[in-house]
């Protein structure tokens, strides 16, 4: 079959590339591999995360239509950041955004069931259990031939790829274009972290549902930490991510790390380190009272998925391929995931592939996400060698800037004083490290096309 846009991944950014196609006259169609989860009626995509949206992401997706309430689960009003002494609540993102509230958490598999029905509404063909196997480029004629499970071919003039952090597509479609070990870069155990997550029903004093909770310096790794974020009456789903391959060996001052214990011999499971923290957070109470809810997520009330942990990529836009959301690497271990920037990167690449206008891609994701990117990368370059000390410091150093509702600037760094004052200064000029595009880890002249 022939279409003018063929989308790799049904996953956030997949869906909304076909929407935008679909808005513009173009057949666009989606191939999803699909998996089951016990909170879906039939297989879906694989792109799971911890599902919290904040305020000024709603702007960044750049939606036409308010997200639906069934989606959401709770209204947020607060983040908490706990070190190991010292801890830093913020009940404002410093960033102008439309949305009311500090923002939402909303159930990921109703998000993407909505983004695909939008889809389809659209026009767009959207096909579940069609797991891409192959990818043949015509580089003269700019055209795809795509191989799905089963042998079925179809051709498409455009390829976006969003077949998430795994990139198992995406680095099928790159590795012929880029020299000898570049694509090594997107290799995913090396460029993404690991998310564990559970669903679990919380004592009712203890939940609280308006706000995202956050331990950092708690267990080695860069960018490794656990969180609870709230869902629908007393289930919260408690989670982590952490570096994939850490060796334990390698990491200094381990007594430090309060997930840890000194009998470990290599990182501990997921499940195990949210054993821990929830004794650790919860005095008084057993894991027995937080049981897990067993019909959520994608098994057993838990699941696993990749991070991206790298920067992003520019796509090969002269060979008609468009790589969006975290294949392209745009998404965050350091804010948990990118729903947000998933969907602005789709429907930017769907909707040029359908106007014959992809070359302006590269430009057009940097214009639209290029400041939220920088931002993600900044951060994490600011905490790469923080232990838990430094942790404990920065979030002190954070209650003195922004306490009491202060917005995060020039003006506010002086309330915390001299380290107030590093600390912005060190930032900004993180920031301007990575000025004129310069977060890019692949650019679009380093492909053979």
């Amino acid at each position: 079959m022939q279409y003018d846009v063929a989308i790799v991944g049904g996953g956030p950014a997949g869906a909304s590339a076909a929407r935008a196609a679909a808005v513009e006259g173009a057949d666009a169609v989606v191939l999803e591999k699909g998996v089951p989860r016990a909170d879906r009626e039939g297989p879906g995509p694989d792109s799971t995360d911890a599902a919290g949206i904040l305020d000024y992401w709603v702007d960044v997706m750049d939606l036409d239509e308010a997200i639906p309430e069934w989606v959401k689960c709770r209204e947020l009003h607060a983040a908490e950041f706990i070190g190991p002494s010292e801890s830093v609540t913020l009940t404002s993102t410093s960033v102008d955004a439309s949305y009311p509230n500090f923002g939402f958490t909303m159930h990921r598999a109703r998000f993407d069931d909505w983004l695909r029905e939008r889809a389809e509404d659209a026009g767009a063909e959207y096909r579940v259990g069609a797991a891409v196997q192959g990818v043949e480029t015509d580089f003269a004629a700019g055209g795809h031939e795509i191989t799905i499970r089963g042998g079925e071919t179809i051709d498409a003039e455009y390829l976006i790829l969003a077949d998430g952090p795994q990139r198992t597509v995406t680095n099928q479609v790159l590795d012929p274009l880029l020299p000898g070990g570049t694509a090594g870069r997107l290799d995913s155990t090396r460029a993404n972290h690991i998310a564990y997550q559970e669903y679990r029903e919380f004592p009712e004093e203890l939940l609280e549902p308006d706000r995202i909770k956050f331990w950092w310096g708690q267990m080695p790794g860069h960018t490794a930490y656990p969180w609870v974020f709230p869902n629908d009456g007393t289930v919260a789903r408690v989670g982590l991510t952490m570096p994939i391959g850490l060796d334990l060996s390698t990491v200094p001052n381990r007594h430090e790390y309060r997930l840890l214990r000194p009998d470990d011999e290599r990182v501990p499971q997921g499940g195990v380190y949210l054993e821990r923290l929830l004794e650790q957070a919860y005095p008084g109470y057993d894991v027995s009272d937080f049981p897990l809810v067993e019909d959520r997520g994608k098994q057993g009330g838990t699941e696993t998925y990749p991070i991206s942990s790298t920067r992003p990529i520019e796509s090969p836009t002269a060979a008609n391929v468009a790589v969006v959301g975290g294949a392209m690497g745009a998404t965050s271990a350091f804010h948990e995931g990118g729903d947000h920037v998933a969907v602005r990167t789709g429907k930017i690449a769907g909707r040029l592939a359908a106007l014959g206008a992809l070359r302006a891609y590269n430009g057009e994701w940097k214009r639209a996400i290029g400041t939220e990117v920088v931002r993600n990368v900044a951060m994490a370059d600011f905490v790469r060698d923080f232990r838990p000390d430094d942790w404990d410091r920065a979030f002190r150093t954070v209650d003195r800037v922004v306490g009491d509702g202060r917005e995060l600037g020039p003006r506010s760094a002086l309330a915390g004083g001299p380290a107030g004052v590093r600390m912005v200064a060190r930032y900004a000029r993180l920031k301007f490290r990575y000025r004129n595009d310069r977060y890019v880890q692949i650019t679009e002249d380093e492909y053979a096309v």
